[in-house]
Formats: C-alpha cells, structure tokens, sequence
C-alpha cells in the first residue's frame, strides 16, 4: 500500500521528476516547432500539466503536458485561424468542453478499449521513440523532437531518416549518445542498485551531465563540436519582466469567431480520448496497479486547457512518453509530475543557458531506454502466445503506429478488435459437423445468454445441417434475451423440420426475453420482464 502522502515518498518522486523534466523539456520544444507554435508555448503546457493538472488529477503516476497527437491539428488550427492569440481562444474552449465531459461522467469511454489496443500502443509507442531518437543518437537533428508521425515535417518519414542520418553522422553525438547508454545500462545492474548513492544520483542525470561535459570538451575542436540544432534549445531572456513576456494572452474577441468553437471542440475530443488512452496504460504500467478516476481526470484536463489558453500555452494531453518514463524511474504519487513542472519553471526562468548545453543525443539515450521498455520483446511474445484474436489487434495497432500515427494506429487496432468481437458472435456454443454425425443419434444444442441478431446465419447454417429422421433438442434454459429475428428462424426450422421427419424439442423458451423495436410490441414485450416465446410468436403473426 502506497502513503499518498506527497512527502512521504520523496525519496522516490524526486529523482523520477528529474528524469521526467529531463525527458519533458526537449519534447515540449520540439512539440511546439511542429505545432507552429511559439517554442515557449510548449514549455508553458509542460509547466501547467505539472503544477495545475497533477495536483487536480487522481492520476498517481500520468504526467501531462503538450501532446505530439495534437500537433496537426495545433498547426492547421493556426493556420486557419490566422493568429496564435485567435486560437488560444480555441484552446480555452476546449478546456471548457473537457470540463462538460468530466460533469457528464465520459470519462467511462476509455474502459470500451481492449486491452490489445491499450498494450499495442504502448507496444507502438515504445518503437516509435526508439525508431526516432537513432537520427538524434547519431548526431543527424534535421526532425525535431516531438515528431512521432511516420511522414515528418521535413518531408522524410521515419525509414528515409536513417538514410540522411549515415551522411551526417557527428562523432562527438554518437560518443555521448553510446557512453550515455552504457551509463543507463550500468545504472540498471543489481550490483549498482545496491549502492546508497543510486537511490539519489540516477543513471539519466549522470548521462545527461556527462554529455554536457563532453560538450564542453569538444568546443573549439574542428568536426567535434556540438552547436545549434544538436543541442537543447531555450529562449533566454533577461529578467522577470523578459520571462514574462513570453507569455500570450488570448483575443477575447474571438470567441465572436465560430470557428474556434469548431477547432476547440474538436481539440477537446482528440485530446480526452488521448487522455483517457493514457490513463488506461498508465495504469496498466503501475507496478501498484492502482485505479485513475477517469472523470476527474477529464475535470483536470480540461482545468488545465483553460489556463494554458488563457496564459499562452498549447492544449495539453496525459502523455505516455512522459508517464512511462516517471514509471520506469521509480515514481511511485503524483509529487513527482508536480516536481517536473516546477523543474520546467525553475528552469525555464534561472538557467535556460546552462540547459542550452544539454546535447539531443544525451537526451536520445535515455528515450531509447524508454522506448525499449515499452517494447520489450518479452511482452510481444507473451500477446503472441495468448493467440490470434489478442495477437492480431496488438499487432495491427504497432502497425498502425508506426507507420501512420497515434491517433489512426489505435483506430485501426480497434476496428480490428471489433471485427474479431463481431466474428466471435457470429458462433453458437455448440456446433453440428454431418461428418461426425451417427445415424440415430440425439442432438442438442446450447444457446448462450444472449443470443443476439449476429448470431441468425450461424444458428441458421446449424440448424440447416440437421439431417432427416433425425431427434433434435434447443436448450435455451441458460438463455435471458433472444433477438426476435432467431426466434422467427427456430419456428421457420419447426415448420420445415416437420416435412424432414425431425422430432424438435424446445426447452426453456418460456423463460426467454425478446425485444423488437415495432411500437406496438413495446407494451407487450419490452415492458414485461419475461414473456413465453409462444407470445412472441404470435405476435410476430399478427404483424
């Protein structure tokens, strides 16, 4: 049992905060530049979803802030709308939306997703970063961070990038990219773990530090150095009144605009879903297992989103990069998403120039621990064996992903799943082969509890199986609703069973339901609790 106690586990909160800002500062930037935002719009998410939407959440471990997944629709909602202070307006409303949602109790929406879809995109996520941080890792930086869609802004796609990558590999990157992987993987060993000083100084910060030397090392010396796009990017101002000017309030005037209501209704949807996506594998991750109440979380969201417009900053999402990574650092409350957030401020405001030196592929090792975590080749095996209607939907989600992006990667994986559920109801609990059929011999067959309108061409294509002088039982004594339309096929098969010298014998119709949506079968049908299927019958006759 975990002391939610926000004190009582600082010991474990605080270094997961500083691997989670560490994680969250070069992904807020580099969301913002692909949102066509201003850079410290992004920054402004961060701080928000650390100080504002953590402390609301019931979320022990989700970490929010800007959301890549949101990234296209941030820059055509820009574009569209014409100005960044015009779509902060949008950005307010969807908040308010998040807020009508979270009233409304839809926060229940996230629990309709199968667990194939939910490990699948943690599955698809987890490649996806270790596929994009390679180019950073090898010094190539063209795509910024925060980019996780196949087709980039740069006009590459995630496969074409390793080719550029090879004709500008940095060999100072690749060094601090290696010794910072060799550093993670140290940092990991059970002999490490058994020393007092690990518990405090994590792996990811002796990377980060030692790429930040390294960097230092390297100025001056010809094909070595490490400048401009290779490096952590934070505008630097001069004092209070320069860092405040950074912030952006809205144009009040246009929520005259009916658009914005469009563009933040239609922020407020993707980003609850995403949300809420999160919020289910987080939870998943929890080594607690311990339960976010999603309707709160829609009420912080949504808080978070109205501040955010209102201060500058771009929507905000629970995001599973960030959630992960404050997972596997050993968070264990929500004092560590709050502690990144005040990281991000302290920062952003003290020492932008000392965090300016921080190297991407510094940055790059420790995702690609991330990513492999996600995707650990153990947990593909393990949906694998768990056989092809788990399998399948998992595997089309981490293709989807991959190859497309977050959004539509979980869309497809989840009509995949549905297609299986679908095939699933099309069979019957019992099945007649006329193969394995011996003259004589009595048949039965068992209708589930439900036996819905999916159901009609099985039982059909069954029932027609049945061959001549033959004895046949249809036990619905287990079964609570049956669909209209299979009632109408069993009287059909009584009618027709009778020219082909086939005994049929019913068993427990009369304790079956049916519903119909004809009018006049409501006061009749749906309003009584059970009804013979002889009524029923009879009913249908008369209409």
């Amino acid at each position: 049992m975990i002391n939610q106690n926000p004190f009582s586990n600082l010991k474990q909160d605080a270094p997961s905060a500083l691997v989670v800002f560490l994680v969250a500062l070069p992904l807020c930037l580099g969301i913002a530049l692909a949102s066509g935002a201003p850079l410290f719009s992004g920054l402004i998410a961060g701080i928000i979803g650390g100080l504002i939407v953590a402390p609301l959440s019931g979320s022990p471990l989700g970490v929010s802030g800007p959301a890549a997944g949101l990234a296209v629709i941030v820059y055509g909602a820009i574009e569209e709308l014409g100005a960044y202070p015009t779509f902060l307006a949008a950005v307010i409303v969807a908040g308010i939306v998040q807020v009508l949602l979270g009233v409304l109790k839809a926060g229940v929406i996230g629990y309709y997703f199968p667990s194939s879809v939910i490990k699948g995109m943690l599955s698809g996520i987890g490649i996806i970063i270790f596929l994009k941080q390679i180019p950073h890792a090898f010094g190539y930086d063209a795509d910024p961070e925060g980019d996780f869609a196949f087709v980039q802004h740069d006009g590459h796609n995630t496969f074409s990038e390793f080719k550029y990558m090879l004709e500008a590999i940095s060999p100072s990157a690749t060094l601090i990219a290696g010794l910072g992987l060799l550093i993670l993987i140290i940092w990991e060993r059970p002999f490490m773990k058994k020393l007092s000083f690990t518990t405090i100084v994590q792996g990811p910060l002796v990377a980060v530090v030692t790429g930040i030397l390294l960097k230092l090392y390297f100025d001056g010396k010809e094909g070595w150095e490490l400048a401009g796009d290779h490096l952590v990017s934070i505008p630097v101002t001069e004092g209070l009144s320069g860092f405040i000017g950074q912030f952006t309030t809205p144009d009040f005037s246009a929520f005259l605009n009916p658009a914005i209501y469009t563009i933040g209704v239609t922020m407020a949807v993707v980003a609850s879903l995403e949300t809420l996506l999160c919020v289910e594998a987080t939870d998943k991750l929890d080594p607690y297992k311990r339960v976010t109440p999603t309707n709160r979380e829609l009420l912080a969201q949504g808080a978070g989103n109205i501040v955010s417009g209102l201060v500058g900053g771009l929507p905000i999402t629970q995001v599973i990069v960030r959630s992960s990574a404050n997972i596997q650092s050993g968070g264990r409350t929500k004092a560590s998403a709050t502690l990144h957030g005040a990281l991000l401020l302290i920062s952003a405001f003290a020492i932008p120039a000392i965090l300016n030196l921080i190297p991407l592929a510094a940055l790059a090792a420790i995702l690609l621990v991330v990513g492999y975590k996600l995707a650990k080749p153990s947990m593909i095996l393990g949906m694998w064996k768990k056989g092809s209607n788990e399998f399948i939907p998992f595997a089309i989600t981490v293709i989807g992903i991959v190859l497309t992006d977050l959004l539509m990667g979980i869309a497809l994986g989840l009509v995949v799943a549905i297609v299986s559920i679908l095939w699933d109801n099309f069979k019957v609990p019992y099945k007649f082969d006329i193969r394995n059929y011996q003259p004589g011999a009595p048949i039965k067959i068992e209708f589930s509890e439900v036996v819905s309108f999916l159901n009609k061409a099985s039982i059909q294509q069954t029932l027609d199986t049945i061959p001549p002088n033959s004895s046949v039982e249809l036990d619905a004594s287990q079964t609570l609703r049956m669909h209209p339309d299979v009632n109408e096929i069993i009287e059909e098969f009584q009618i027709n069973a009778a020219t082909k010298d086939i005994k049929v014998t019913l068993v427990g119709f009369e304790k079956t339901v049916s519903e119909t949506p004809m009018a006049d079968f409501e006061e009749q049908v749906l309003l009584k609790p059970r009804v013979k299927a002889s009524k029923v019958a009879k009913l249908f006759k008369k209409n």
